[in-house]
């Protein structure tokens, strides 16, 4: 505990005052009204602020009261306030909320820890946030922001949020209790982030000790020229992904081009800020059944050339692949064929696999070409989490790694692959059993670039603190 928390604390005060105010903290100013601090609080669990602001606004428009709220059923609730996350569960707690506060509480919300853990979906984090932000009593909230910067500064030495909550009461100053959830939400949010936080630009980076930090990389500066960051993400629905979150994630990637797949959209159905976002030219490839496949790529750069599909309408009805010729290279963006469960359509696949790869090697000798997207195999043994329960399962089988091997022993290079050794790097996560959280996942998404353009591979990336898929983005800094 070397650090002097007076002095960090006020630096944050004022480092976060053009931050964005966590949504609870926003609604407890706005209202001051206790249920819907409850309400919000119970909403934000393990879901991004701008979704539970949302989800938070269509609910108060249906249920601004304890009365209203007992008046909608739980398959009414789960509607309003999806795609907050476990919003079956949510929506629950939400439906037997009204009975226990009419019954225990008079239809009123309770100002102690011991009254608010008796109602539904209400834990410690919880009760905190709603004594300090509704009721102005001294409590401290910690979230997973506060345990883990709190850790980081060596402030506490603790595992669980738990620990560190008594922890804080016997360290922290009192006057902080209240404030410190908010100042490390933000500040965890924005600068400080559960994965490749920014120090590079954090004002503390003088004086944190950075315990257990791995910072985020920095696109680096090529002496030789200027370095591209090429980003690929699989959004499993492009209208979906927007609204968890999307413009966000976009603007902290901050890419020179990002080749999106499975958009399932077609480019007029999009929200006007995804049909032409700032700062970038769009492109895409849509596929001619709605709802289904489809990629785009969103570039600061112009296209010097777009070229759609791969000259079969087997697989470009399905809108699989779209490249852009800039000066320098080629990009393609690829979503590969799935095998499906019952590998009926692994012949499909390979059919593409082989179409694909002669359209690449024919721009190849004219100049660099990048290859990205979801290519629905992980090829290793190390890229999978469980290769010996699935090696006769789409995505690994024997017959789409062998391609995988003729692609790469042809002389394509897998980027991440040529920097990264390390296991348990993966791209894609089942939505079932907690994979992701458990981290079962597979490395299914690739950057491939042919053999001569070897040397512009400045470094390789996976994004997986990104999140609003089933896949996280991958990233290339590529030599322009």
């Amino acid at each position: 505990m070397g650090i002097n928390i007076d002095r960090f604390l006020e630096i944050l005060k004022k480092e976060v005052e053009n931050y964005q105010v966590p949504v609870v903290d926003l609604i407890a100013v706005q209202t001051k009204d206790p249920f819907k601090v409850l309400v919000a609080t119970i909403l934000s669990a393990r879901t991004k602020d701008e979704v539970t602001a949302k989800a938070s606004e269509r609910l108060f428009a249906k249920a601004a009261t304890v009365a209203e709220l007992g008046g909608l059923d739980e398959k009414t609730l789960q509607k309003l306030i999806y795609p907050v996350g476990f919003y079956k569960n949510k929506a629950k707690y939400l439906a037997k909320l009204p009975e226990k506060l009419e019954v225990d509480f008079a239809s009123k919300v309770p100002d102690t820890m011991e009254d608010l853990l008796s109602l539904p979906g209400v834990g410690r984090k919880t009760a905190n946030l709603v004594l300090a932000q509704a009721f102005a009593i001294p409590a401290i909230c910690v979230d997973t922001h506060v345990h883990r910067i709190m850790n980081i500064w060596g402030y506490v030495e603790t595992k669980t949020p738990e620990q560190t909550e008594t922890a804080l009461r016997e360290t922290l100053p009192e006057e902080y209790w209240i404030p410190v959830n908010s100042l490390l939400v933000a500040f965890g949010q924005r600068t400080c982030r559960p994965v490749a936080p920014h120090c590079d630009r954090c004002v503390l980076a003088d004086l944190c000790p950075r315990i257990g930090v791995t910072p985020r990389k920095l696109k680096q500066a090529g002496a030789e020229g200027e370095v591209l960051r090429l980003v690929s993400w699989n959004v499993n629905g492009l209208r979906a992904v927007f609204k968890k979150g999307f413009m966000e994630s976009l603007q902290e990637m901050a890419p020179d081009v990002l080749a999106l797949q499975e958009i399932k959209a077609m480019e007029e159905q999009l929200p006007e800020a995804l049909q032409k976002p700032d700062g970038y030219h769009a492109y895409f490839n849509s596929a001619k059944r709605k709802g289904y496949s489809g990629v785009a790529i969103y570039s600061r750069q112009k296209a010097e050339q777009v070229i759609t599909g791969i000259g079969d309408p087997r697989f470009d009805d399905e809108g699989r692949v779209l490249t852009l010729e800039f000066p320098s290279y080629y990009l393609i963006n690829c979503y590969f064929p799935n095998s499906k469960s019952d590998l009926s359509r692994l012949g499909f696949k390979h059919k593409f696999n082989v179409l694909l790869q002669k359209f690449a090697e024919d721009l190849a000798r004219k100049k660099s070409v990048v290859v990205c997207g979801d290519f629905n195999v992980a090829h290793k043994e190390i890229d999978l989490a469980n290769p010996a329960q699935n090696r006769k399962n789409a995505g690994f089988t024997p017959e789409e790694c062998a391609w995988m091997d003729d692609f790469t022993e042809s002389g394509w290079i897998d980027t991440f692959r040529k920097k990264n050794k390390e296991p348990e790097q993966y791209s894609w996560w089942s939505y079932r059993s907690r994979a992701r959280e458990r981290n079962i996942g597979w490395r299914i998404d690739y950057f491939c670039v042919d053999k001569g353009s070897d040397v512009k591979i400045k470094d390789a990336d996976i994004y997986q603190h990104i999140h609003g898929s089933d896949h996280c983005p991958v990233v290339l800094d590529f030599l322009k």
